[in-house]
């Protein structure tokens, strides 16, 4: 059976007592009179005794090989329901229990695990429906040791209540669109909320308000994501540039948008200049960043900062706990990088892939967009503009400088091993300028992930350093063969996971065949050694798909990211082995459509359990930027709209009717999790620049406020535009990254 689309299950807390007239879904649960309708798979024998209903189950075996369950559950979605039963089990075993859609896909409405017990375990637990479809409630027994199992009092009742995330998607505009623009050749869509399975009349108007053109919407159903009853109104055949267009369907407006083909510029100069305000170690000067922005330098050993030019490595109990007693004698010199995020912490995993997807985007213009801007000098705010080397580069360098900095210097040991992190040794509050940051730092143990991504982007800065500055392309190089030698030498170094009170964040990671992976190929694409070809034909993600609409790659996971890399630039490989890796990148893009044409946002992410994950918004341009790659390989125009039409969710046409990037469209992010950008917090202090992207939806409710406002929020609607909503609304280094990659491709691709 399938797994698509499981929501998990609110237990505990939302307990609330059912209303006394709720209507009993499932007959005889108490199994009294003989009426239920409990049935079982083959080779089970359902016993009715002393008002239980019982069953000996069979050892081994697959989990669904045996099965019980009760179908003619009719669930309004919207409505949350609570499940109770009472669960004997002989010997104690937890047993899974879903709720889910009663004929093929089977698709899953709640899925929980119900603890049972020799003496009996009552258990209750309230889901929300949000299939339309006739259910059933199944417990799949197979796979464990058999035994018996009787369960008792089993109810389903509607508590009459309809959970946070329902409203909140019917709030805003009727009519999602993408509040920045669209395309004159490329698709427009917008999505309508509306409670109607009936297709609707509406009309495109312009900035005077005359009707410029007609449609009807397609009803696309019930979307689990949103929790909504949506339609799509197709307006592709309008193809006139203009502002201030919007649509209207009897009493509703869009919001108004744009449509041309220069939009993705001017993000493209704001989501690179992001970076500048976000370095360490440097005065942001007002004269470039904006007088708002404008601040002095942190972390440079100026009171009250303790500074980052002479760091120690962590020690005492904490050390003891998080390394079995690991410290160093020596103390590094780390000035200068990006700050991760919100806070004042400098990781070496997400900024070696952050510099490289900025390395990657000035790599794309160079190959496949002849002349682009992203190519030159002069395209950003920063201070480097004018020094005839191109902006990019300048701003991946400024990264590249720390994570060098981060090595383990010759003859102590781990030599040519790179620190994990470097950050502050308890955490600070909000507001906090970096240079009034008066914490302690520490250096973290190194780690082999650190140690490959860092081998990976400094190969990657040799080979587009290699004709601006020959010098730093070989320091480059030889940095990345250093790190590479060390890595293998120290191949299970992992980041643990901490208790989350150590100042920054753990970036935790023990499965590093990717970082491997990833390291090889950057190694390969710049010198051509086939030592590094055999290492990426013997590692198990050669022939591996690679690529998940649940996000192609991340920090934690860059495999994808490098075969795009080999797929793109692997002009060296033998035909056979280039073919290969670019017909699988050709292949998860067109799965990616495929599945992009069923949702009704257009969205180009598809997570296995149906649950938005943390960075949602980067999950999908990284899906974007799958696409992007698949029509630079092909040329194919369908990857083009599709990566045009991804971005609509992002600025704009999702549930929530905002724009996730600061600066675009009418209603966006503004109050991003920040300590300098606290405008909300300080209203001396300034709100995120324009450009800066929310991490988006989450659906782990991880900071209070998530778990105060968004409780059973439907994926797309799991997010707060509030400064301690740190788990959907932070600002990073690894969300503007590729939101740099993605606007350049759409402000450069034909």
């Amino acid at each position: 059976m399938s797994r698509f689309g499981i929501v998990h299950a609110a237990i505990a807390a939302l307990f609330l007592p059912a209303p006394a007239a709720a209507a009993e879904l499932i007959a005889d649960g108490r199994f009294e009179k003989g009426q239920d309708a409990f049935w079982a798979s083959d080779g089970l024998t359902l016993e009715r005794e002393s008002g239980q209903l019982c069953v000996e189950t069979r050892g081994g075996g697959e989990v669904w090989s045996q099965i019980i369950g009760v179908n003619g559950l009719k669930l309004v979605p919207g409505h949350v329901y609570r499940l109770s039963a009472k669960v004997i089990a002989q010997p104690a075993r937890a047993i899974l229990a879903r709720v889910q859609r009663a004929a093929d896909p089977w698709t899953a409405v709640a899925e929980f695990t119900m603890p049972g017990s020799p003496g009996g375990t009552s258990f209750p637990v309230d889901f929300e429906a949000r299939v339309p479809e006739e259910a059933q409630f199944v417990m799949p027994l197979g796979g464990g040791v058999a035994g018996r199992l009787c369960l008792d009092d089993v109810s389903l009742v509607v508590t009459g209540a309809v959970l946070p995330m329902a409203r909140r998607a019917t709030e805003g505009p009727a009519i999602r669109v993408n509040q920045f623009g669209y395309f004159i050749s490329g698709p427009k869509r917008a999505t309508v909320v509306a409670n109607t399975k009936r297709p609707m009349d509406f009309q495109l108007l312009d900035a005077k308000g005359d009707v410029v053109g007609k449609g009807r919407t397609q009803p696309s159903g019930f979307d689990p994501m949103a929790g909504v009853e949506t339609q799509v109104a197709d307006f592709s055949f309008f193809a006139t540039a203009g502002d201030g267009y919007r649509l209207v369907a009897g009493d509703w407006a869009s919001d108004r948008f744009s449509i041309g083909d220069d939009l993705y510029h001017r993000l493209r100069v704001d989501a690179l200049s992001w970076f500048y305000p976000q370095r360490s170690g440097v005065e942001i000067k007002a004269a470039i960043a904006g007088k708002a922005y404008a601040r002095s330098a942190g972390h440079i050993g100026v009171a009250p900062n303790q500074g980052d030019k002479a760091v120690a490595c962590l020690n005492g109990k904490r050390a003891e706990a998080l390394y079995g007693g690991w410290s160093c004698s020596y103390r590094l010199d780390v000035s200068g990088g990006w700050y991760d995020a919100g806070d004042h912490g400098k990781y070496a995993v997400t900024g070696a892939l952050s510099a490289a997807q900025l390395l990657a985007a000035y790599e794309r213009g160079r190959v496949y967009a002849t002349g682009s801007p992203v190519t030159h000098d002069g395209l950003s705010r920063i201070p480097e503009n004018g020094n005839g080397m191109p902006d990019i580069l300048d701003e991946a360098r400024w990264e590249l400088e720390f994570l060098l900095r981060m090595m383990v210097p010759d003859g102590q040991p781990l030599a040519g091993m790179v620190h994990h992190k470097v950050h502050d040794i308890a955490w600070t509050a909000v507001p906090m300028l970096p240079g009034d940051d008066p914490q302690p730092r520490a250096l973290h143990r190194p780690s082999t992930a650190a140690t490959l991504d860092v081998a990976a982007v400094a190969a990657q800065g040799a080979r587009l350093f290699a004709g601006p500055d020959p010098t730093f392309s070989a320091r480059l190089l030889a940095a990345a063969r250093k790190a590479w030698v060390a890595a293998n030498a120290n191949p299970t170094l992992f980041a643990p996971r901490s208790d989350g009170l150590a100042g920054g964040g753990d970036y935790d990671d023990d499965s590093i065949s990717d970082e491997f992976f990833w390291a090889a190929a950057e190694l390969y694409l710049t010198t051509g050694d086939d030592a590094y070809l055999d290492v990426l034909r013997a590692s198990p993600l050669w022939a591996a798909d690679t690529l998940s609409p649940g996000g192609a790659f991340d920090w934690r996971n860059v495999a994808g990211f490098a075969r795009l890399q080999l797929a793109l630039y692997g002009t060296r490989l033998p035909d056979g082995d280039r073919d290969a890796i670019r017909n699988s990148v050709l292949s998860a893009a067109r799965h990616f459509l495929s599945l992009q044409q069923t949702e009704p946002f257009g969205v180009v992410y598809r997570p296995e359990d149906r649950r938005y994950g943390w960075g949602s918004n980067q999950l999908m341009l990284q899906n974007i930027i799958v696409l992007a790659a698949a029509f630079d390989l092909s040329g194919e125009k369908a990857f083009l709209d599709g990566a045009r039409e991804g971005m609509d969710y992002i600025l704009g046409r999702n549930a929530l009717a905002l724009a996730y990037i600061t600066g675009y469209g009418t209603r966006a992010a503004k109050n991003q999790h920040s300590r300098w950008y606290a405008h909300q917090r300080d209203p001396q202090l300034p709100n995120p620049p324009a450009g800066s992207l929310a991490g988006g939806p989450n659906s782990t409710l991880v900071d209070d406020v998530a778990r105060q406002r968004l409780k059973g929020c439907a994926p797309q609607t799991c997010y707060a535009d509030d400064i301690e909503a740190y788990g959907s609304n932070e600002i990073a280094i690894n969300w503007n990254a590729p939101l740099v990659y993605v606007a350049s491709f759409l402000a450069d691709a034909r």
